[in-house]
């Protein structure tokens, strides 16, 4: 079995630009239509971004995404943070300690997605 998150974008580029300058992916495969982009150290792990208007996403499903959140695991969160912003990402939370032993941010990608990043706490 292979698990493949994808989002839907308006600005294919910007969106990639996003992922590659703030997380460090690398670029898999990219068309006009579509972008897959991979962890830079375990090509397994993939992430998709689609034209949000394309014939292939229903046209129910090429609205701006509520009620969800995409999470990326980073070992380096203050160097992220920092990162973004540099890069002036919208950042709708600031780093904190939560509850269930993890340090956050979130974050709005181009596309309008909610991106949780968030780092183990050390014990």
């Amino acid at each position: 079995m292979r698990i493949l998150t994808n989002i839907c974008s308006d600005d294919l580029p910007k969106s990639r630009d996003f992922y590659v300058s703030l997380l460090g992916l690398k670029v898999n495969y990219e068309s006009n239509w579509y972008i897959q982009l991979c962890s830079p150290t375990n090509s397994d792990l993939e992430y998709g971004i689609i034209q949000r208007n394309h014939a292939l996403v229903p046209k129910e499903y090429q609205a701006i995404p509520t009620g969800m959140y995409v999470t990326f695991v980073v070992e380096d969160i203050e160097g992220i943070y920092n990162k973004a912003l540099t890069m002036k990402v919208p950042i709708l939370q600031t780093p904190r300690n939560e509850f269930y032993g993890q340090r956050r941010f979130l974050v709005k990608d181009p596309s309008g997605c909610l991106i949780d990043i968030s780092s183990p706490l050390a014990n």
